[in-house]
């Protein structure tokens, strides 16, 4: 660890995290009592106090449910957002449960509640503790899981979810900063036993971190490399982007509302990579079950390939060949030399007999 990372965010330090969010009518700040949050909302609280004309800030803590402790420990973030200066709400996860997958059902209605809480006041923004140390196991989750560039990218500094605006002010922050600029305002927080849980999948990878840094593989080095792959999905993007246009300049795609249609010899001149890229976007745009998964538009794009080969050998004279397929509720298909991505029809459901 470098001595830099075990340093007192200062608050010069403070007002360069924030300042980008300076115009915004209000932050919402998420904060569930642990260091990371609280650190968040003491530096926000200092920062905002700087300044002559800034967002109102307000921080909301969402009790899952799961924890005895946990109404306790949102009391107690309630009580140092008041001699803090900021408004501060409990949300609550209401209802059953789910027996398997709660970290990632947590995770989703946390955002619910955040967003409905933004929404609630005026916020433009919901920030978040996530830091240096979150973006390393980040990136390591998603490595074992197989994912491609856009999501070894990992966290980006903002992204939208729910029509909100999540950003991320402390992303280039290790965690060690955080507890310390909170042991030197003698501000207490909590300890959430989860984090330390091995039954979960983000806690067996950080108690493998110092072993990967030992290697060389430190949170500083996995962020560095999230942060490059990050810029190179970026410019897939743009030329993804002039792909696309390419297309449409030379009728080999036709936007319709209700689909999309693109010529299937252009298309197959493409890279690889494009090709995935333009697939999934049509397939999210007009589907109607969610995103898509990499893997399935891959073994789609595989099976396009195949029908192509298939038909260039048939030869012009051969009897048409079609290709159906449903993929994330959106019908591809390909017929005459055009692929067509238009919402799949609905699916019948079985009667019982």
């Amino acid at each position: 660890m470098h001595d830099d990372d075990k340093s007192p965010i200062s608050a010069s330090d403070a007002k360069e995290l924030f300042a980008h969010w300076k115009d915004a009518p209000a932050l919402l700040l998420a904060v569930s009592g642990g260091p990371d949050s609280v650190a968040l909302m003491w530096l926000a609280a200092r920062w905002r106090r700087g300044l002559s004309r800034g967002p109102r800030l307000v921080a909301v803590t969402v009790d899952h449910g799961l924890r005895v402790a946990a109404a306790r420990e949102a009391r107690e973030v309630k009580e140092l957002a008041r001699t803090l200066g900021v408004e501060h709400r409990t949300m609550r996860w209401n209802g059953t449960k789910p027996s398997t997958g709660v970290p990632a059902a947590a995770r989703a209605e946390r955002y619910r509640l955040l967003a409905q809480a933004a929404r609630s006041a005026g916020a433009s923004h919901i920030l978040t503790a996530h830091t240096r140390d979150d973006q390393a196991e980040t990136l390591l989750m998603r490595l074992l899981r197989g994912s491609g560039i856009a999501g070894l990218s990992a966290m980006a500094r903002e992204s939208d979810r729910d029509g909100i605006t999540l950003a991320r002010p402390l992303l280039s922050i290790p965690k060690s900063r955080l507890v310390a600029t909170l042991s030197k305002a003698k501000i207490d927080f909590a300890d959430d036993p989860t984090n330390h849980d091995t039954a979960f999948t983000r806690p067996r990878l950080r108690a493998l971190l110092p072993m990967l840094a030992a290697e060389g593989g430190d949170a500083r080095g996995l962020a560095r490399l999230a942060a490059r792959l990050a810029r190179a999905n970026e410019a897939v993007e743009v030329l993804t982007d002039g792909a696309e246009r390419y297309l449409v300049l030379k009728g080999g795609a036709a936007r319709r509302r209700d689909g999309r249609e693109l010529d299937a010899q252009a298309f197959a001149a493409l890279p690889e990579e494009i090709r995935l890229r333009l697939l999934m976007r049509a397939i999210n745009r007009f589907g109607h079950e969610g995103p898509a998964e990499l893997g399935k538009v891959e073994a789609l794009l595989v099976q396009m390939d195949r029908h192509f080969a298939q038909k260039l050998k048939s030869g012009p004279g051969a009897r048409q060949i079609r290709l159906k397929q449903t993929l994330a509720g959106a019908l591809v298909s390909v017929v005459q030399g055009r692929i067509r991505i238009e919402p799949a029809p609905p699916r019948r459901r079985r009667q019982m007999l």
